[in-house]
């Protein structure tokens, strides 16, 4: 199984694309915790609300706008993950610049992409 991907910004829609990552990760063997608005599940990940301390988290991947995304730098930035995933529409370049210098990789691309390619 691959390292820990908390997916931030999860959706209980099954037509968003938060939803559609989860079950793709899952598909995929990669182990995923998410946090999104609402509490449930998606597949057999469970969707926290609060900032939980997940350990050993590897990738952050955002599906939030970047005014939503201030709310997490010191969180995201605190799980010292070794990435985050910018999905498209949620660029940011502030946050970007902070990982850097935070020592943490950013990368603007496409969670579902990156996976159906096998580039994950």
């Amino acid at each position: 199984m691959k390292k820990r991907t908390l997916v931030l910004g999860a959706s209980l829609k099954p037509s968003r694309y938060s939803n559609i990552a989860i079950k793709r990760l899952r598909d995929s063997g990669i182990e995923t915790v998410a946090i999104g608005l609402q509490k449930g599940s998606v597949a057999d990940v469970t969707i926290e609300t609060e900032n939980v301390f997940f350990e050993d988290v590897d990738t952050v991947t955002l599906y939030l706008n970047p005014e939503r995304q201030k709310l997490y730098y010191d969180y995201i930035i605190g799980l010292q993950p070794r990435r985050v995933i910018f999905n498209p529409g949620t660029e940011n370049t502030e946050f970007i610049k902070l990982l850097k210098e935070n020592s943490i990789e950013s990368e603007v691309a496409c969670t579902l992409v990156l996976l159906s390619t096998k580039q994950y």
